[in-house]
């Protein structure tokens, strides 16, 4: 017996299963991306806060170590492989300067829309509750960008392929 009598004439029953594994896939450098954006957001929120900074620098001072720790946790395993940085270097700021990107440009005006966000003190639930909410806005923002980037062999497809996953 045909195993494929199941399904309509016309019907590839493996493009549901790529559609499931593109999603894993961009789903995981999604969070791989948000993982490194978080991780320099929150260093650069908690030290301009505790420096009792502007808005604004404090904005900016976790923008740009949100990248820095974007693009060194994509670089990680990328080195360890055996690139060298400079390589490493380039198919990082391919792979994750449009994520980190979108995901900077939405976690900081929600955290700015969200009234109190920015001034409350770091020991305050507004404060870790605003920039919690706010990064995973990011991450579901990011996600259909990096969907289309991998399903095009760009994005962390690239890194992908230089570390075998």
């Amino acid at each position: 017996m045909n195993a494929h009598l199941h399904h309509p004439a016309g019907h590839d029953h493996h493009a549901g299963h790529r559609s499931r594994s593109l999603d894993r896939t961009a789903l995981l450098a999604t969070v791989h991306c948000l993982t490194g954006c978080a991780i320099g957001e929150v260093a650069g929120m908690v030290i301009g806060t505790a420096l009792g900074w502007s808005n604004a620098a404090t904005i900016a001072l976790a923008i740009a170590l949100a990248f820095v720790a974007g693009y060194a946790l994509t670089m990680r395993p990328l080195l360890r492989s055996g690139l060298g940085l400079r390589t490493a270097a380039r198919i990082a700021l391919a792979a994750d300067t449009a994520s980190i990107t979108i995901m900077e440009i939405v976690d900081n005006l929600v955290m700015v829309a969200i009234p109190g966000a920015m001034d409350a003190p770091l020991h305050a639930p507004l404060f870790w509750g605003s920039l919690a909410f706010a990064l995973a806005v990011a991450g579901v923002a990011a996600f259909p960008l990096n969907r289309w980037l991998i399903a095009r062999g760009r994005g962390h497809a690239v890194v992908h392929a230089h570390h075998g996953g």
